[in-house]
C-alpha cells in the first residue's frame, strides 16, 4: 500500500466524520445562541434552562438526521470493505 493510498483513506475517514458531526454541531451552536439570547432578554441565569433545551435540540436533530447519517456511514463502510483486497498488498 502506498503512502498516497493511506493518506486518501485517512482523508475520506476524516471527511466522513466531519459530515456526520457537522449537522449536530450546527444544531447545538444555533440552539446555544438562541438560548443565550433568551437568557439575556429575560435576565434568567439558570443552568437547567440552558442545558435542557440544548439537549432536546440535540436529540431532535439526531432523530431527524439519523437516516441520512446511517446512509452516509454505510456508504463509507461499503467503500472501505469493498476495497479490502486492494489494501492487502
Amino acid at each position: 500500500m502506498t503512502p498516497e493510498a493511506v493518506v486518501q483513506i485517512i482523508r475520506e475517514c476524516l471527511m466522513t466524520t466531519f459530515w456526520l458531526a457537522a449537522p449536530l454541531l450546527a444544531i447545538g451552536f444555533i440552539a446555544g445562541i438562541v438560548i443565550s439570547l433568551i437568557q439575556i432578554a429575560t435576565s434568567m441565569q439558570d443552568t437547567a434552562f440552558s442545558t435542557v433545551p440544548r439537549l432536546i435540540a440535540f436529540l431532535l436533530g439526531l432523530l431527524i438526521m439519523m437516516p441520512w447519517m446511517l446512509k452516509k456511514l454505510c456508504a463509507y463502510a461499503a467503500m472501505i470493505l469493498g476495497d479490502l483486497g486492494r489494501y492487502a498488498h
